[in-house]
């Protein structure tokens, strides 16, 4: 191919931009809440009730994993658009349940709302649908380094914004990001040549494919080990840099930004040698050496933070690259439900990561939490070793 074959069109550029700012926009409204509501619940009625606290911040990937399957499903069926904005107007109604609540339980209902819109699968089946195959790694990379400084940002603004406003101000915002993702949703994203339609195509084949069992495993384990290294990490780089809580976003922000400047260039020789097959392996053992290093780098601030950058590198790279793959492998016209179960595994990953390292920690301690990290990883490189490498496929052209 030519090096032009790997450049985006006008259209395509178009499309991952805006996609990413809808992300940006939705995902900071989720990230605000993080640092700060265990905190800021304590002044509402039920708010010193760590189990309410827990459920009523946990409502949201719960409702989610029930609803990707039949957001991505819908989008095949009836268009990504119609199906995206109706999940954001449910975000922003259940935002402004939120702030106009005064009590954990009508908070509670309020993310179940919030969560309910459940559009992940369906903006990702919408950037496959709009790039070619080979920008697509690149395209995704974009949305997941949105997503990934939008984290950083948050833990700076989150406590600057309760300051202002309390809780309910705090909501009032995520509502109008809520409202600006709706925005962008509705007249910003330009809409994507149609997939084929493939009437023999079934669900099953979807649920059976091969490697898109090892995706959903993947992506299922990556966050699961990201939430339970996240139960102990904190406490440790506060412990062996003696930093104060609120200052960690000084760690977070450089960390991240690094691991920007390694992601970048493994995807676009990924993207252009076609090395999907052994970056993907290589990332992976990345992700064992960062578990195994961090068993030891608990008490070495140095050692954490170089550990922290490996993660978050590795990390950035497997969320680009992995919904990439399942809209590769996916049948195209069942390409948004097969990202429906990718983003449903993904939120029971989520959930299971902070049970099992919550438990761990409790029980058996920190180093317990690194030690089966690494362990899943291991199991999770022998289950991708067997992934086949992508077949070629016939360019299509995209506007531009």
């Amino acid at each position: 191919m030519t090096s032009s074959s790997f450049r985006m069109t006008s259209f395509e550029r178009r499309a991952s931009l805006s996609l990413a700012a809808l992300f940006m926009c939705r995902m900071l409204g989720l990230f605000l809440l993080l640092p700060v509501f265990a905190v800021a619940a304590k002044g509402l009625p039920g708010g010193s009730d760590p189990a309410r606290v827990g459920l009523a911040l946990g409502m949201y990937g719960l409702t989610q994993a029930f609803m990707q399957i039949p957001f991505g499903l819908a989008s095949d069926r009836w268009g990504r658009r119609p199906v995206v904005v109706f999940g954001l107007v449910l975000f922003v109604i259940g935002s402004v349940v939120c702030a106009v609540s005064d009590d954990l339980f009508w908070i509670t209902i309020g993310r179940a709302i919030q969560g309910a819109g459940a559009i992940s699968a369906a903006v990702t089946a919408w950037l496959a649908d709009a790039t070619r195959d080979e920008v697509r790694t690149k395209a995704m990379a974009m949305v997941g380094a949105s997503i990934g400084l939008t984290f950083a940002v948050s833990l700076v603004l989150a406590p600057v914004l309760v300051g202002w406003g309390g809780l309910t101000g705090l909501f009032w915002t995520i509502a109008a990001l809520g409202v600006a993702a709706l925005a962008v949703a509705a007249w910003v994203v330009p809409a994507a040549p149609p997939a084929p339609r493939v009437a023999s195509v079934s669900m099953s084949s979807v649920l059976s494919h091969p490697d898109l069992v090892r995706l959903n495993l993947g992506v299922f384990t990556l966050h699961l080990i990201q939430v339970a290294l996240f139960v102990v990490v904190p406490a440790s780089l506060v412990h062996a840099g003696g930093l104060e809580a609120s200052s960690l976003w000084k760690v977070y922000l450089p960390v991240v930004l690094g691991s920007f400047v390694v992601m970048v260039p493994v995807i676009g020789v990924t993207e252009r040698f076609a090395t999907h097959r052994k970056t993907l392996l290589a990332a992976i053992g990345g992700l064992v050496l960062v578990c195994l290093l961090l068993t030891w780098a608990q008490q070495h601030f140095a050692w954490l933070v170089a550990a922290l950058v490996l993660f978050f590198s590795v990390f950035n790279i497997l969320e680009a690259m992995q919904p990439s793959l399942v809209s590769r492998v996916a049948p195209p016209a069942l390409k948004g439900l097969a990202l429906g179960f990718y983003n449903t595994s993904q939120a029971i990953g989520l959930f299971a990561g902070g049970a099992l390292g919550g438990w761990l920690l409790s029980h058996l301690g920190p180093a317990a939490v690194f030690q089966a990290a690494a362990t899943l990883a291991v199991i999770w490189l022998l289950a991708a070793w067997g992934m086949r490498p992508l077949p070629a496929r016939t360019a299509r052209s995209v506007a531009g």
